[in-house]
């Protein structure tokens, strides 16, 4: 099989997270940069890392790289892309997005159009045909320019990664299930210990930890783009994928995942999804205020996304709900806090510094994930304290 380069975009900060992911499905990285992480593979990584990966938003098809400050050079250097080789003479083709950062190009809609042109003109040349019908399956083509350089790939998923298919019911401001993910793989967290969400909103937190637990690839029931792309990726890649992810999943596993939230109408939401997930009987959803915070067991974990005050009556409440969250928290001395949120003065209400204090971009918006990191479990009583 051809070997390809694949970039796997992820949220600014958890490079460290998808770099490990890919690892673990046993391709080689070639590149990490801000944002992405690029690795070696064939037509079935393609088809693995869009069903197994949890923390990138899509798969893209690298087709090239190369430096462009006019148009005109950009012109000619995607004309001289090998574009035949991925999109046949009936596929429909366009430059989905384009986005440029400290380069002398920088307006989207003329990248997107000079690019489509030189694509046009390429395969013209290829097919020897005067007019593309464009009535196949679909290659939408997704360029990034970073001080002139020029990366153009492929995108291989469609929808984003993050629409795993669960999340039907949200509540407001909801965190996406990429970065819930990454955040809960950047903890400790194994399926064996506690697990609590106190403002748990839709769910996500809780069923991402619950299909971690339960070996469950988020991908597995869904469709991608490229499953249409019969002359590049054979249809027996997807169907091992899932035939391997199926036979993975483990929905015997035991685990102590539970979700609160004052609001009764979002549980209800976080249960429908966790039910769509196929997750539900791994989770334990209640409607509790955070004030009423409490756990028996040892050495557990809060995972969680409180509000930050999008509106000016939710901001006057805010001291008064990270002074409740902090509260409870100092009563379960050997537990565990990471805390994803935008406002600015969580520490100062939760009434204690941070171990670790990651800046974390969720979408265009700046947040911050404080790590408060509690005791190891001793190793000989592990067992019986969870």
């Amino acid at each position: 099989m051809e070997r390809y380069e694949l970039i796997t975009p992820c949220h600014f900060g958890l490079e460290a997270v998808m770099k490990r992911e890919i690892t673990d499905l046993g391709y080689d990285i070639t590149e990490v940069e801000d944002g992405k992480v690029t690795f070696a593979g064939d037509a079935e990584a393609i088809a693995y890392a869009n069903i197994f990966l949890r923390t990138t938003e899509r798969v893209l098809l690298k087709v090239g790289r190369f430096e462009a400050r006019t148009f005109d050079q950009l012109f000619e250097a995607t004309k001289a892309l090998p574009w035949e080789k991925f999109i046949p003479e009936h596929g429909k083709f366009w430059v989905a997005k384009a986005n440029s950062v400290k380069s002398k190009l920088f307006s989207p809609s003329d990248i997107q159009s000079i690019m489509k042109k030189a694509i046009v003109e390429r395969l013209k040349e290829a097919y020897h045909v005067d007019w593309f019908p464009e009535d196949g399956e679909s290659y939408p083509i997704r360029v990034s320019i970073l001080k002139d350089v020029v990366t153009v790939g492929l995108d291989t998923t469609g929808t984003s990664l993050h629409k795993r298919g669960y999340r039907q019911m949200t509540a407001k401001a909801p965190i996406t299930e990429t970065l819930a993910a990454a955040l809960l793989m950047l903890t400790p967290w194994k399926q064996d210990r506690i697990l609590v969400d106190p403002f748990c909103g839709s769910g996500t937190f809780c069923i991402e930890a619950a299909m971690i637990a339960a070996n469950m690839a988020p991908g597995m029931k869904r469709h991608f783009l490229s499953e249409e792309w019969k002359h590049l990726i054979p249809e027996s890649c997807w169907q091992n994928a899932r035939e391997e992810a199926e036979d993975m999943v483990d929905l015997n596993v035991e685990t102590k995942i539970q979700g609160y939230d004052i609001d009764p109408e979002v549980i209800s939401y976080a249960r429908e999804n966790a039910r769509l997930a196929g997750v539900d009987q791994l989770i334990h959803f209640q409607q509790r205020p955070v004030a009423e915070l409490s756990h028996p067991g040892k050495y557990g974990f809060i995972v969680t996304n409180p509000p930050y005050g999008e509106r000016l009556e939710e901001k006057e409440a805010l001291p008064a709900l990270y002074k409740a969250l902090g509260d409870r928290f100092a009563r379960l001395d050997t537990w565990s806090m990471y805390v994803v949120t935008a406002f600015t003065d969580a520490e100062r209400y939760i009434g204690k510094s941070a171990s670790k204090n990651r800046k974390i971009y969720n979408g265009m918006m700046k947040t911050y994930y404080y790590q408060y990191i509690g005791p190891k479990p001793p190793k000989r009583k592990r067992e019986e304290q969870q």
